[in-house]
């Protein structure tokens, strides 16, 4: 079953809290996977915090365009204990 993300808020830099339906919820670094032609302008740290989520795809969405896979998303959340 895929992931659903419900909850997405900016914590610093490339770093983000995510919380997902069935409870999981933790923060994931970005900073690394801001390559390629949809996520090179992310760099900007302005428009990387202009995300939101996305209530049909379940994952975080930028102004151009660009998201994320929310399995990508699960997979690599650093869980608070």
């Amino acid at each position: 079953m895929t992931p659903r993300l419900i909850e997405a808020t900016y914590l610093h830099d490339y770093t983000l809290m995510l919380k997902f339906q069935d409870g999981s919820e933790g923060e994931i670094d970005l900073r690394d996977e801001l390559w390629g032609e949809m996520f090179e302008p992310l760099k900007d740290i302005n428009l990387f915090k202009k995300f939101h989520v996305d209530s049909e795809i379940h994952t975080i969405v930028w102004e151009n365009g660009a998201d994320l896979a929310p399995e990508f998303l699960y997979e690599n959340l650093k869980v608070i204990a």
